[in-house]
């Protein structure tokens, strides 16, 4: 790989022997090299890094911050998407907080590690690659289809398949989990279909009692049954000209499967109560979230309706494997909420949220997504929405937060160390291969106390 192929990382410290420590250990990013402000904002104008790792003490103010604080607002100001990573010395924990609220990504402590560096880095190239991505699908305003939020290859395949079959009367079957966007792709169909002028009706087959299915899909007579004080048009004749949704289709009762199976023969119908032969001109289109080719098998679907209604069936993939749409939909819905809540304060994700939102496999598809961003959006206090606010801190498929990782690892490893050493500090700093004025540093961050070794 050529070095202009490589990420870009500027390295902003002025001891010249970690410099260039830093410079030969990331071989693998293109390194530029800043010893103080002014060098570094002319290497953000120049080089346009992803990644920035500065140390919080820069001249002239080496034993300060109030430099290292500046060149942090400088460098969000003028580039808000590069990713600041802050290296503070071990007793400065309020500074790097006090950086990562300013502005700053990460922050690490001294000594340097290089394998925990490797870490951070890692991961803010790995946010920032998602975010740059997520940028670009956003400016070229992804929307194959009208309702339609996409950019995965399968996704954009089915979004040709059904603007092919729109000017058709091809009966249609989309298959799918619940919450894929089964309903979307019908409404598209329909309205890419010279019946758009004309209604398209729906009926869920599986929230109609059975005994009342035929009369809300074919209508009935005057006196048909009790309380039948009218003639009343069903589903089918509504949709006359138009499109008729079947959704769910897998659950319509085997008795009244022969009876569609006539209708889209003969394209005619007969109300409840009724003996005249109405023609009807509808496009029917159908959905379901179940395995139509194993309820044949079984004997619970008809295989002829199977086969009537499968003219062509499409599969819609679950969000989980639809590369790239989930930041896509989740900024799509968080822009549509923040501004139905009134919400303009809210400016987007945290990393950690970005990260929940791709790692989670989101059971519920879209419509989950949906629900749990209207919900953060209504809940959050900050302007970025967290990974709490999204309700996936307990996620199994969670990546877990490396700050977190990093000091749970380090208290851990002082406890089991002073547990060994029978809490003497000498040999306990000695074997974690630290000072002891480091060693009592720790200890003070993270508040362990000899009587904490018997925990």
């Amino acid at each position: 790989m050529s070095s202009s192929d490589k990420p870009k990382l500027l390295i902003v410290e002025d001891d010249s022997g970690l410099q260039s420590q830093l410079r030969w250990h990331f071989d693998q990013y293109e390194v530029v090299a800043a010893t103080n402000r002014e060098e570094a904002i002319a290497a953000v104008r120049l080089h346009e890094p992803a990644i920035i790792l500065q140390d919080l003490g820069l001249p002239p103010d080496d034993e300060g911050v109030d430099e290292g604080f500046r060149c942090i607002r400088e460098i969000s100001t003028l580039s808000p998407t590069t990713k600041i990573i802050v290296m503070t010395g071990n007793a400065d924990y309020e500074n790097a907080v006090r950086a990562v609220a300013m502005g700053a990504y990460d922050f690490y402590q001294k000594p340097v590690n290089t394998d925990t560096l490797d870490l951070i880095l890692q991961r803010a190239f790995h946010i920032h690659e998602l975010e740059q991505r997520n940028r670009i699908l956003q400016e070229q305003k992804q929307a194959p289809l009208d309702g339609v939020i996409a950019c995965d290859p399968n996704m954009l395949k089915i979004c040709r398949t059904i603007e092919k079959l729109g000017p058709s009367n091809v009966t249609c079957t989309l298959t799918g989990e619940s919450g894929t966007g089964k309903e979307v792709l019908a409404k598209a169909l329909h309205k890419l279909s010279p019946r758009a002028d004309k209604r398209m009706v729906a009926i869920n087959c599986a929230a109609v009692p059975e005994n009342l299915m035929e009369s809300e899909l074919f209508g009935y007579e005057k006196g048909a049954f009790t309380g039948a004080n009218k003639r009343t048009l069903g589903k089918v004749e509504t949709a006359a000209g138009g499109t008729l949704f079947l959704d769910e289709i897998g659950d319509m009762p085997l008795g009244l499967q022969a009876k569609l199976l006539r209708f889209l023969q003969e394209r005619v119908i007969e109300r409840v109560g009724g003996r005249e032969e109405i023609p009807v001109d509808v496009r029917v289109v159908c959905a379901t979230n179940k395995n139509l080719k194993e309820m044949v098998a079984e004997g619970t679907f008809r295989e002829d309706l199977y086969y009537r209604i499968c003219e062509m069936e499409i599969n819609i993939p679950p969000l989980r494997d639809r590369f790239g749409d989930k930041l896509l939909l989740a900024r799509h819905f968080l822009s549509t909420f923040t501004e139905q809540q009134g919400r303009n304060n809210i400016t987007g994700f945290s990393p950690e949220a970005i990260e929940a939102i791709e790692a989670y496999d989101w059971p519920g598809n879209i419509r989950e997504m949906e629900n749990r961003i209207k919900r953060s959006v209504v809940m959050a206090d900050d302007k970025l929405i967290s990974s709490e606010d999204l309700g996936l801190l307990n996620s199994d498929e969670l990546t877990i937060n490396l700050r977190q990782v990093r000091q749970t690892a380090e208290r851990n490893a002082i406890l089991r160390a002073l547990a060994m050493t029978e809490s003497n500090i000498s040999a306990t700093s000695k074997l974690l291969g630290v000072t002891r004025p480091t060693l009592y540093d720790l200890m003070k961050k993270y508040n362990i106390q000899s009587s904490s070794i018997g925990e």
